[in-house]
């Protein structure tokens, strides 16, 4: 099932890189990105995590919180952080949980095949834990300056 704006954003609490409870209720208050990538330390994902990384500082002036959701342990998302020297939450869904919970897991095509997995997908939820905006099978790349772009936030 896809959410749409207005629907409330499913509650998790899942591990961060440095295996610490991170919850959605704890963000309560302020807009939150939560994007949802395959696999750390691969090209396309580095590239959007990266552009997350530059834009940081535009995002966090409008109030904005990021956090990136992959099914990667705690251990790869540390080394992916510290590689890249990504200075927002990276959290553990390893189970699929909350990936099926936002529609962001399930069958894509991948190189002319069917497969099941991660749906690349961003959620802008709202302080009141409401979705603002769904994206689903969003470009690696690019998708931050559109991001931007669709909350009118000057990069």
């Amino acid at each position: 099932m896809r959410l749409t704006p207005g629907d409330q954003a499913p509650d998790f609490e899942l591990l961060d890189a440095d295996e610490q409870p991170v919850s959605l209720m704890q963000l309560r208050g302020d807009r939150v990105v939560l994007y949802f990538y395959p696999a750390a330390l691969t090209p396309g994902c580095t590239t959007q995590a990266c552009d997350f990384r530059d834009n940081l500082g535009v995002l966090r002036n409008a109030g904005v919180t990021v956090v990136g959701i992959s099914p990667d342990t705690p251990q790869k998302l540390r080394e992916f952080r510290e590689v890249h020297g990504l200075p927002f939450t990276l959290v553990s869904d390893p189970d699929h949980r909350v990936l099926e919970a936002y529609g962001a897991w399930g069958e894509k095509t991948l190189y002319g095949k069917k497969v099941t997995g991660v749906i690349r997908s961003t959620f802008v939820v709202d302080g009141r834990g409401d979705v603002e905006h769904a994206f689903y099978n969003v470009k690696a790349t690019g998708h931050v300056a559109k991001l931007m772009r669709d909350l009118q936030l000057a990069g």
